[in-house]
């Protein structure tokens, strides 16, 4: 443990002395975030927000919509739950408010009225305002018919959307590069000590391959979680992008992704002689993921007979988990699917790594 934990120490050196190797791991990616999502944001806040209402008519309906009216911040419409609903995915809505068949009946037997409130999980700041404030009008209303407090029962209910912000659709996307680029073009500082003898020299002493890796791959998760949460942090205080899944699960991605890329990385510098050699190979197979695994557009605009490409790029997998997770946008495949494929790219990444690497 402790020549690991030694291994670990220098290699952190290495990397933190080169400030250039730092420039692109780190700030090269918020740079681009910060570009693109200025180009790509969308900051509109409207003057209304428009509220599907679902109701049969009847004296509550008629008091919540007349009352959202008042409030000059809300604007009605009422039709059809699958219609509302469906304008709430399109982003035509901001809540959707469904009232139970009998409402006014329920009313004047005492009864609770359960009120379910559709809204746009991602939008979470603006729609825990938009809840609050549909929940003191209902208050208000029950003072006004009936006299007694807590006659309605709000269940907010998230539902996805599809009305993505560029930068919520790029931002994952970002991410998912800048861990492709730590893993492979971080490698080449492998290649560089090979090419200076000094695994060679390495190789004389008892250290064991598997340990040699294993801190070099420490080093480079460990950038990788930093890399990410620098990204997620400017993206949420700059463009207001939040996290609609779970941070354990993204960060769970972030070292499921950024293992694969190392190995995959090691894996191909294994064939390089020198530094150039390995930065001639890592550029190669870098280039074509980087714009054809849909990091930075949507899927459906690319050509179809380039979709198979797509299909075996291990990017387009981890970019469609962490665009899940981090922003709810529907999935290109199943979560088992994404998962399954990134597991096997590392897999066979690593023992072939492991097994092709060379002191000399």
């Amino acid at each position: 443990m402790r020549t690991y934990l030694e291994l670990v120490k220098a290699n952190a050196r290495n990397v933190f002395r080169d400030r250039m190797a730092l420039f692109w791991f780190l700030a090269f990616p918020i740079v681009f975030v910060l570009l693109f999502g200025t180009i790509f944001s969308d900051d509109w806040t409207p003057s209304e927000f428009p509220v599907g209402l679902v109701a049969d008519g009847g004296e509550v309906a008629q008091g919540l919509a007349s009352a959202l009216g008042h409030t000059g911040a809300f604007s009605t419409h009422t039709g059809t739950e699958e219609d509302e609903l469906e304008a709430l995915r399109r982003g035509d809505r901001r809540l959707v408010i469904v009232l139970p068949p009998g409402a006014d009946s329920l009313l004047a037997q005492g009864e609770k009225v359960q009120v379910v409130l559709h809204y746009d999980q991602r939008q979470q700041a603006v729609n825990q305002v938009l809840i609050s404030s549909v929940g003191e009008i209902l208050q208000e209303m029950e003072r006004a018919m009936t006299g007694r407090p807590r006659v309605f029962a709000v269940r907010p209910e998230a539902v996805q959307t599809t009305d993505l912000r560029g930068i919520d659709f790029l931002l994952p996307g970002v991410m998912a590069m800048a861990l492709m680029q730590l893993g492979l073009f971080g490698s080449l500082q492998v290649v560089g000590l090979r090419e200076r003898k000094v695994l060679r020299q390495l190789h004389a002493t008892p250290l064991s391959r598997p340990l040699l890796i294993a801190s070099e791959v420490t080093v480079r998760l460990s950038m990788a979680l930093i890399q990410a949460m620098l990204i997620l942090t400017i993206g949420h205080l700059v463009f207001g992008v939040t996290v609609v899944g779970s941070w354990l699960v993204v960060i769970g991605l972030v070292v499921l992704g950024a293992g694969m890329f190392v190995s995959l990385g090691y894996l191909l510098v294994s064939f390089a002689k020198s530094e150039e050699a390995g930065q001639g190979i890592v550029q190669l197979v870098q280039f074509p993921m980087m714009f054809l695994s849909g990091i930075f557009f949507p899927v459906d605009v690319m050509p179809d007979f380039l979709r198979p490409v797509m299909k075996a790029i291990p990017l387009t997998y981890l970019a469609d988990l962490l665009r899940q997770e981090i922003t709810g946008w529907a999935a290109l495949h199943a979560p088992a699917t994404n998962f399954t494929v990134l597991g096997a790219w590392l897999a066979v990444s690593l023992v072939l790594a492991m097994r092709l690497f060379r002191w000399e």
